[in-house]
């Protein structure tokens, strides 16, 4: 369309130039045809955003046109492309109004030519107008059908994901159920038989009593390594298929993970981590910004992880209202997160800080030693 718009301007405008050759109005003519190129290419500036700045543009490129086409009637053929504009901007019946006026002035401007009455220049520009208008219609409304399509997709594509979440959940819950009952229970039922055994017979045998107690902790060692097991099996899925912490962070700071701003940064040289920091720094940062989204109304967040030789850091930076950490929370109660953060920190001999005020954002940083190699 915008080719077919210049295509026809600058057809119309040497087709004056060649018939009316020194005409008087000639100036007039090649101002506001440059005139009305250049509000065509500035249109994307001109006209958006705002309903207002649309009306205004399109208003000012049909007035340049009426104005050439009064003093020369064969620019009415840009009226075309013009079409199209006026019904990509303009609401449905606004659209079909200029379309009818522009087609009038079209016919009008096309009998001024004629040496005498032609019916062809009669229908043929409302024809064009009606077939140009159509394909429009048709093809917005085509449109509008493939996007609720889309729409229709994506919905159902959310939907059957969440519902295979859910299916896997309750899945892997019925399976370590299963797992747990048929080996930690059972092995713990059987221990507490044999120890009340050996109870019974400490006194009257006491041979038989310590093979039950040797026979219990034989049970107990096989359900340590069942349990170990299981803790090996539930490490964060994060991991799979040798993902590092670096990536597992990332993926935790894109916009789809999260509902605030998170940047995401490395400093020095990365190290291989033990399975217990990796997924330990991990559930911390998953509970900062967890922390973060629901109550410190942050907008951005910085996640850092440092390798400083001896030691790995990981800070958690928000612009968020803050607290006062020697502060006791309202009701006396306080939450779990902080908590379960230092108990993991602590575990692997390491520290975690608060630096935070209100109205002056939290910083979170735990600080995990390395072994020497």
């Amino acid at each position: 369309m915008h080719a077919a718009f210049f295509l026809l301007l600058g057809a119309s405008l040497v087709r004056f130039l060649i018939r009316h050759p020194g005409e008087p109005r000639t100036p007039w003519i090649i101002a506001f045809s440059v005139a009305l190129a250049l509000l065509y290419v500035l249109g994307p500036v001109l006209g958006g955003p705002g309903t207002g700045r649309r009306f205004t543009w399109l208003g000012a490129v049909v007035a340049s046109w009426v104005v050439l086409v009064v003093l020369a009637p064969s620019f009415a053929w840009c009226a075309v492309p013009l079409f199209y504009t006026g019904l990509r901007t303009l609401p449905a019946r606004a659209s079909l109004v200029l379309v009818t006026l522009l087609t009038s002035l079209v016919v009008a401007a096309q009998l001024r030519l004629a040496e005498g009455f032609d019916p062809n220049l009669v229908f043929a520009p409302p024809a064009v107008a009606a077939i140009a208008t159509a394909v429009f219609v048709h093809t917005q409304r085509q449109a509008a059908r493939q996007r609720a399509l889309i729409d229709d997709l994506l919905r159902t594509r959310r939907e059957l994901a969440a519902t295979e979440r859910r299916e896997g959940t309750l899945a892997e819950r019925q399976r370590l159920s299963m797992e747990i009952h048929d080996t930690l229970a059972q092995g713990l039922s059987s221990q507490q038989m044999l120890l009340q055994a050996a109870d019974r017979t400490w006194d009257s045998d006491a041979e038989a009593a310590r093979r039950h107690v040797r026979t219990a902790a034989d049970i107990a060692a096989r359900g340590l390594a069942e349990a170990r097991r299981f803790v090996h099996d539930l490490a964060p899925p994060q991991f799979d298929g040798g993902a590092g912490l670096e990536d597992a962070l990332r993926a935790l700071a894109a916009p789809e993970s999260t509902t605030v701003s998170v940047r995401f940064h490395v400093e020095g040289v990365p190290v291989p981590l033990p399975d217990r920091v990796r997924s330990a720094l991990l559930r911390i940062a998953q509970g900062a910004l967890a922390n973060v989204t629901e109550h410190a109304a942050a907008t951005t967040v910085a996640l850092t992880l440092s390798y400083l030789g001896d030691q790995v850091v990981l800070d958690i930076a928000d612009d968020g209202r803050g607290f006062d950490p020697g502060a006791a929370p309202p009701g006396g109660a306080r939450g779990h997160g902080l908590p379960a953060m230092r108990a993991r920190v602590r575990q692997l001999g390491g520290t975690l800080t608060v630096e935070s005020m209100p109205g002056e954002g939290t910083v979170l940083s735990a600080s995990v030693p390395l072994e020497s190699p």
